[in-house]
């Protein structure tokens, strides 16, 4: 069963072959792009596709204009990003949960991939994300730097084939340029948790839901002192990065600086100093 394929893009001329070889069975690819200036566009409609622009606000905004004000050839969509590479194997299960039309959406594991070597420990596989769904059913709304599925827990199925995620495949200046946007989106988004007095979805801790229970652990994150190093342990030790090497190693130090980063600009918006807050230095 055919599905559509809904990319977003900004300046991706390095990624965007790839990923548009790994799906070029596909005849319905929809790029939404976010104004880039260099070869983005050629390359999109070179291989096809049909390219819209829009800009940029955060990715729930992005994919939910796609799916109202975009005419789709057909009802299922896989979203991807431009650093994402489509399996054969994982291909072919889609074409067979689409087919048995269970569930509104999908989620679907990620494997990372850095210095050329898969991180199956520190990169904490499987991790999931909602980017599989039926265009008139799924929607998005934003968490984060990132978006969540605007869907109940029942509508939501789970795929075991994954996609290949290459977070590093512009350099690493390019990485800390991206975290460095993303760390303040996560400081805004905890100021608004803590002020807002969210308590902890205590049952989610053991809940058989991975993508629940993920999403509680990072709750209580942001209520514990030295985040930065229980992220590092976490990772390292409890769940194995350092049985990915010397890359593994390097993973998870990464992760710590982006896990500080965030720390740094939650006190700044505390304080009233940092991007976004309603509120100049206080008085010393």
């Amino acid at each position: 069963m055919n599905f559509s394929i809904l990319l977003l893009t900004l300046n991706e001329e390095a990624n965007l072959p790839a990923c548009l070889a790994a799906v070029d069975w596909c005849d319905d690819i929809v790029v939404l792009d976010s104004f880039s200036s260099d070869s983005t566009l050629a390359i999109a409609e070179a291989a096809g596709a049909r390219v819209y622009q829009r800009r940029f606000d955060h990715f729930a905004g992005q994919r939910n204009h796609a799916l109202e004000q975009i005419e789709f050839k057909h009802e299922w969509i896989l979203h991807l990003d431009a650093d994402e590479i489509v399996t054969p194997e994982l291909y072919a299960e889609i074409g067979q949960v689409i087919a048995e039309g269970c569930f509104d959406a999908f989620r679907i594991p990620s494997k990372t991939v850095f210095f050329g070597q898969w991180l199956r420990y520190s990169g904490m596989y499987p991790t999931y994300q909602v980017r599989l769904g039926h265009r008139d059913r799924l929607r998005f709304k934003q968490v984060g730097h990132g978006q969540r599925e605007d869907l109940p827990a029942e509508r939501v199925g789970t795929l075991t084939e994954p996609y290949l995620h290459y977070s590093f495949s512009k350099g690493l200046t390019e990485w800390f340029d991206k975290h460095n946007r993303y760390a303040t989106d996560e400081a805004r988004e905890t100021v608004a948790a803590l002020s807002a007095g969210h308590g902890l979805d205590w049952r989610g801790f053991w809940s058989r839901d991975r993508t629940r229970r993920r999403r509680a652990l990072k709750a209580l994150s942001l209520r514990l002192p030295f985040r930065p190093s229980l992220r590092f342990f976490y990772m390292y030790v409890l769940r194995r990065g350092f049985l990915d090497g010397r890359a593994g190693f390097t993973y998870c130090r990464l992760l710590a600086i982006y896990e500080y980063l965030i720390v740094l600009k939650t006190r700044e918006l505390q304080v009233g100093q940092g991007p976004g807050s309603a509120t100049g230095p206080r008085q010393a």
